[in-house]
């Protein structure tokens, strides 16, 4: 026999009560719960949505802790082609503040450039720091680097006292680019037969001294020239106005070179500039698909005729290679062409060290290598600083070399490479040089900006830059202005030497 207890009805329906008020309560402080975690959650996350992020924008010189650095962006929208803008509507510019500086810079970590031969495909990459002579090093090797020294007055100056240059330089420079400004055509051309090449050397006087389409004072200007040479380009990427005649690969590559550069700049400084890009993955395609069989250029672009170019047209293609790598823009065969052509140079050179035009032999009856800074130059760029032919060359130019307006010793178009090939070497050489160049420059140029006509018999194998038409003047104050230039225009990509 068991017994069983029983509650009474009244018990059991209060034990029921008690239970679901039980469950009811649980479940109200689990809810609670799970609020005051998504509470304290909210307020750790949200807070820092509402912290304004500051700009940070950093320059390579001093700039004193209270100045507010200017944030400008252009904006261009169209997809057409475009055409020469004009002040009021060229670019939209977003600004708070005024800057110092020519523009602002963002931070952009570059890796060193290597100057070991070879990058995966069969060529090296940058310059190095200098051979023989000293260290001077070169720069092409890191524009975005250069761009961040540059771009800083401060630093300009600095770099100037640090290489040899003088605040005269600087001036120079300004007022050279002030004038052309001012006779820029209303299309954004410069010069009269040659609108490409002079369009393309005015424009890398602009970017030596980093004036680009955002810059306060020539920032129109400078984005006018990109834009006729983009129109220029637009329809097969051949850069000049007279493709009949037979000197227009000089036009081309020398715009190509500008473009390439102005490709870089605009890139690291988020600058949209339609059709940019497209024109010059065109026009350098075309420079590498129509280089000659002997691994120079020729006119017309005869890629196997017996005459096989010659280093004067070369100097410009290989400039203009240099300045594609940097780009990004993807560029078939482009280091293989680059080879081909720094081996072209090589049979040019003679015992002494001097570069000749299509051989190693003199050249125009003249008694000095007018385009040794040519060959010096290019085997720089492309990471042979330290090779025999570099320190051949520049103890040629170092024993043979001469400037001196009123004789036959102006030849500047050879002191434009020259000037660039010494600054790279470094050392003594360079002293010397600069010793010989820099006065001389700056105290021939006229109030206006531009440079005295080196009259006379030159020797030289060609004298355009001479006389008083508007290409002649245009011709001659670009050459100067870069030169007056190489003091910052490329730094050492590799912290060593200068």
């Amino acid at each position: 026999m068991s017994l069983h207890a029983q509650l009474s009805p009244e018990a059991q329906a209060r034990l029921d009560a008690m239970k679901r008020n039980s469950t009811i309560s649980s479940i109200v402080i689990a809810i609670l719960s799970i609020v005051l975690i998504g509470l304290l959650l909210a307020f750790i996350l949200i807070n820092p949505l509402f912290k304004e992020t500051p700009v940070i924008v950093t320059y390579s010189a001093n700039i004193p802790a209270e100045e507010v650095i200017e944030s400008k962006k252009v904006s261009t929208n169209s997809k057409q082609k475009p055409s020469a803008p004009s002040s009021s509507s060229a670019k939209v510019i977003a600004a708070q503040t005024t800057s110092n500086v020519a523009i602002p810079v963002p931070e952009v970590d570059v890796p060193q450039p290597s100057t070991d031969f070879g990058n995966g495909d069969d060529f090296g990459d940058g310059w190095g720091t200098g051979g023989d002579g000293g260290g001077g090093g070169g720069g092409f090797g890191a524009i975005p680097a250069t761009m961040r020294k540059r771009c800083s007055k401060e630093d300009r100056l600095q770099r100037l006292a640090e290489t040899g240059g003088v605040p005269q330089c600087e001036d120079a420079v300004v007022k050279a680019l002030r004038w052309m400004k001012s006779t820029q055509a209303a299309d954004g051309s410069w010069g009269e037969g040659d609108k490409a090449a002079m369009t393309g050397l005015g424009l890398l006087a602009y970017l030596g001294h980093c004036e680009t389409p955002i810059s306060e004072e020539f920032g129109d200007s400078c984005l006018k020239a990109m834009t006729f040479l983009i129109n220029l380009g637009m329809k097969d990427g051949k850069l000049s106005q007279k493709v009949s005649d037979k000197h227009w690969p000089y036009e081309h590559s020398i715009a190509t070179y500008a473009l390439a550069e102005s490709a870089t700049f605009c890139k690291q400084l988020s600058i949209n500039v339609p059709n940019l890009n497209e024109v010059t993955q065109k026009a350098g395609q075309f420079l590498i698909d129509n280089q000659h069989k002997s691994g120079g250029w020729d006119y017309s672009y005869d890629e196997s005729g017996d005459r096989g170019g010659d280093v004067s047209i070369a100097g410009w293609h290989i400039q203009a290679l240099k300045a594609m790598k940097h780009t990004g823009i993807d560029f078939k065969n482009l280091s293989r062409c680059a080879s081909k052509a720094i081996n072209y140079l090589a049979d040019k050179q003679d015992s002494e060290g001097g570069f000749g035009y299509s051989g190693p032999g003199l050249h125009g009856g003249l008694d000095y290598h007018t385009l040794t800074g040519v060959g010096v130059l290019c085997y720089q760029m492309w990471g042979k600083e330290n090779q025999s032919a570099v320190r051949k060359g520049a103890k040629y130019i170092a024993k043979n070399s001469k400037l001196k307006w009123g004789t036959e010793f102006a030849d500047l178009y050879g002191h434009y490479y020259e000037a660039q090939a010494m600054m790279n070497r470094g050392g003594q050489e360079w002293k010397d040089y600069n010793a010989m160049m820099r006065d001389e420059v700056l105290k021939n140029q006229d109030p206006a900006g531009t440079w005295k006509s080196p009259d006379g018999k030159l020797r030289a194998v060609g004298a355009s830059f001479q006389g008083g038409s508007a290409q002649s003047v245009f011709y001659r104050t670009a050459l100067c202005t870069l030169m007056m230039e190489v003091y910052y225009r490329f730094l050492p990509g590799t912290g060593g030497g200068h």
